[in-house]
């Protein structure tokens, strides 16, 4: 990146800018993928490349860079947990705050920024921030795959801190209650989670993440004997439509669908699915019957994301 002359103001690289950019500039779909197009041969991000086609100007990254700084700085102060105590004094909202948890290892978006697949999950939150346009409500983005081991898990989890870094209020729910794991991700204890809500009426409990103030985690909880009937509940649907009233983004991780049909109702529920594969080891079979079961539930397909590792 150049340095910026005297007269120029100085700002940082920061990643929320990219999409802060788009949204303030009104950048369209075109335009931004003019502009990612531009950055393969080069090593500039997103905001030199802007720069460059004269798609942006230095005064206008500066603004934005001062108004993430300055976003960032107040949510930080707890905006939202005030928000949550205030929306939960309502007596049809059951909110309890778990214990704090730290993203493990395997999110790598996390704690390497400028890993290439933090870039990647980055350039999907774009793409989905784009779809999402103008939607009134939380944009509730449910992550399903054909089989196990195909990093459903982590991606969704990666993607739900990316959402927060980006300032926005961002819950990640593991659906799953087959064999959850996001509790062992973030390092959490799954006592109270999303059976006990559905099934008892109990608060669960939802854990702050430390690092990224503006995320939350609501395990599944302890293992039911039906899954599926709990996320075709009512009382599921309920919780949803709440949520939606305290949060911008809700990520639902989901058992495989080729195994249970628990991801379907998910899917059905929300009108909208993310899809994920993986490299030589989903077979063609699988991901074509995920598809045509998928057909049935008449949800948006947001896009499809192939892991390789």
């Amino acid at each position: 990146m150049n340095a910026p002359s005297p007269h120029e103001p100085e700002w940082a690289p920061d990643r929320t800018v990219i999409e802060l950019l788009i949204a303030e500039l009104r950048l369209p779909a075109a335009l931004v993928a003019e502009i990612y197009e531009s950055m393969l041969p080069t090593d500039a991000d997103f905001t030199d490349a802007a720069l460059r086609l004269k798609h942006v100007t230095h005064e206008k990254v500066a603004e934005a860079v001062a108004r993430v700084r300055a976003q960032i700085a107040s949510e930080q102060a707890g905006v939202v947990e005030n928000v949550i105590k205030r929306v939960s004094s309502n007596s049809q909202v059951v909110v309890r705050y778990g214990d704090s948890v730290k993203p493990g290892p395997q999110l790598i978006l996390a704690h390497d920024p400028y890993n290439p697949r933090s870039e990647r999950i980055r350039a999907l939150r774009t793409e989905l921030l784009l779809l999402n346009g103008s939607a009134r409500g939380a944009n509730i983005v449910p992550v399903l795959s054909p089989c196990s081991t195909e990093g459903r898990s982590q991606l969704a989890a990666e993607l739900a801190v990316s959402f927060a870094q980006l300032g926005r209020r961002t819950l990640l729910v593991d659906a799953d209650m087959r064999k959850s794991h996001q509790h062992v991700l973030f390092g959490s204890k799954n006592e109270r989670g999303l059976s006990n809500a559905i099934a008892k009426g109990d608060r669960p409990d939802f854990h702050p993440v430390i690092g990224t103030p503006l995320m939350h985690v609501l395990t599944s909880g302890p293992m039911p004997p039906n899954p599926l009937e709990l996320l075709s509940d009512g009382r599921f649907a309920k919780l949803l439509s709440q949520w939606r009233n305290t949060y911008e983004f809700i990520v639902l991780d989901t058992p495989p669908v080729s195994s249970y049909a628990d991801a379907l109702a998910v899917a059905a529920l929300a009108a909208r699915a993310l899809l994920v594969s993986r490299t030589k080891h989903t077979s063609f079979k699988d991901t074509r019957d995920m598809l045509r079961r998928l057909e049935t539930t008449h949800s948006k397909i947001l896009g499809a994301v192939l892991n390789s590792f």
